[in-house]
Formats: structure tokens, C-alpha cells, sequence
């Protein structure tokens, strides 16, 4: 199985962005746990990270006939973002919306998701965890 990792804004800056709320962790050495987990499970796994819409929907377009399945953290796109549910929708590749922080227990605006609808599931509040946890559910639905 392919699956392509979406990371959306502001997750670049895992590791030194809020690290009591994302973890110390850099974006390079989550993706890289990500990779070490999906490896001896048959799953190639590739990554994308864009602080703009409109380049996370091209991803999820341009994903159609090379990927079976999508993990996408949308940042904070995940509460308004309308135009990439509907790239999700569109695209009809089982997808997992994944946070690292419990979003259901932030701040009210956070507890919303807009592209969680188009998702085949969400997992949220696991840390780095919550990608593996996605991986594992794409591979055995």
C-alpha cells in the first residue's frame, strides 16, 4: 500500500512550536517514525507539508492513482477549510485526519472539524502516535 502523509501549516515547526502542546519532536524525526513503523508492514510511505491551502489540495489531487490512502494533519485548515474536504471528497482515496494534541479538549474553535466529515476516521490526541495509529487503521480497513 502507498499512503502519503499530509502535514499542513505550522507543522514544520514541530519540535520548537508550543512543545507542551506538540511534542519536542521535529517534523523530519516524526516522519521518520512514521516510516520505521510503516516499512515491516508493506506500506511505502511518502510526505508533503505545505503552510498553503491550495498546495495541500494539489497534493490530494495529484494523489489520485499513485496513492491508496491519505494521512492528513490539517493544522488548523482542519476548522475551516472547506476546500479541502471537498478535495478529499473528491479524490475518494480513504483518508485519516490525525492531530497531535486532544483537539476535543482545547479551545472551543478547535473542537470543529470540517474535514473530519470527508474522512474515512480521525485520531487525535496521541502525540506522534496518532500517525501510526492511522497508518495501522488504512492498512486494515
Amino acid at each position: 500500500m502507498k499512503i502519503l502523509v499530509i502535514h499542513g501549516p505550522n507543522l514544520n515547526l514541530l519540535g520548537t512550536r508550543e512543545p507542551d502542546v506538540y511534542g519536542k519532536q521535529t517534523l523530519d524525526e516524526v516522519n521518520t517514525r512514521i516510516k520505521e513503523h510503516a516499512r515491516p508492514k508493506g506500506a511505502k510511505v511518502s510526505f508533503f507539508q505545505s503552510n498553503h491551502e491550495g498546495e495541500i489540495i494539489d497534493a490530494i489531487q495529484d494523489s489520485t492513482g499513485k496513492h491508496d490512502g491519505i494521512v492528513i494533519n490539517p493544522g488548523a485548515f482542519t476548522h475551516y477549510s472547506l476546500a479541502i474536504r471537498d478535495a478529499i471528497r473528491a479524490v475518494g482515496i480513504p483518508t485519516v485526519e490525525v492531530h497531535i494534541s486532544n483537539i476535543h479538549g482545547r479551545e472551543p474553535f478547535r473542537k470543529h472539524s470540517v474535514t473530519a466529515a470527508a474522512c474515512t476516521g480521525q485520531i487525535s490526541g496521541f502525540g506522534d502516535r496518532s500517525y501510526l495509529l492511522a497508518i495501522d487503521a488504512l492498512l486494515t480497513s
